[in-house]
């Protein structure tokens, strides 16, 4: 029987409390959306399965909790994780202003993961305090690909998870490259020394 996927990759999405990180999640893994909300305890998580360049790539996507009360859990779940979504609110300049430490914090948990920076609510200009054109200068300081989304009007929300997705897909064929590449030296070292044995 053939398997369903070809990949099976664990993202985590981060952020404040309350800048829309279970909306964006609902969006792209229902495409639904509820005006209504409520806080996430601890940790939910949705699965679904998208294809990259023809191959099926199973995402198992991690909600946390954005209160600081829930932190201790959240860091438990940052293991095995292959890429994070860190959100904040396009128009809370507190959130965005919390995206360093949140950042610190993956550096903090986890060892090699791709990250994304996604400005979440952009649409209300008349709301909007966080600029683009500043959010873009941070995320190209940091080295990550920045989008902005809305889940209420389903704005970049697919587009957003595709690149982290392509982002963690490439760095696993790399890494697979160098276990690769590797092998054959240590084999030819154990011949060579075994033969300077003799």
């Amino acid at each position: 029987m053939a398997r369903e996927y070809d990949h099976l990759f664990k993202l985590l999405i981060i952020g404040d409390s309350g800048v829309g990180k279970s909306s964006l999640l609902l969006r792209f893994s229902d495409n639904t959306f509820s005006g209504t909300y409520i806080t996430t305890i601890g940790v939910d998580f949705k699965i679904r399965t998208i294809d990259v360049n023809g191959e099926k790539v199973k995402l198992q996507i991690w909600d946390t909790a954005g209160q600081e009360r829930f932190r201790t859990i959240t860091s438990t779940y940052y293991r095995g994780t292959h890429g994070v979504v860190v959100v904040y609110d396009v128009s809370s300049g507190e959130s965005f202003a919390n995206v360093k430490r949140w950042l610190h914090e993956i550096d903090t948990n986890c060892d090699v993961v791709n990250r994304i920076l996604v400005g979440n609510k952009d649409d209300d200009p008349d709301r909007k305090v966080v600029l683009t054109q500043d959010a873009q200068r941070f995320a190209e300081q940091m080295g990550i690909q920045l989008f902005e989304t809305s889940a209420k009007e389903n704005k970049n929300v697919e587009e957003m998870f595709v690149a982290i997705t392509k982002l963690v897909l490439q760095t696993k064929k790399e890494q697979q490259k160098r276990v690769a590449d590797q092998p054959q030296d240590r084999i030819r070292l154990d011949i060579v020394n075994e033969i300077d044995a003799v």
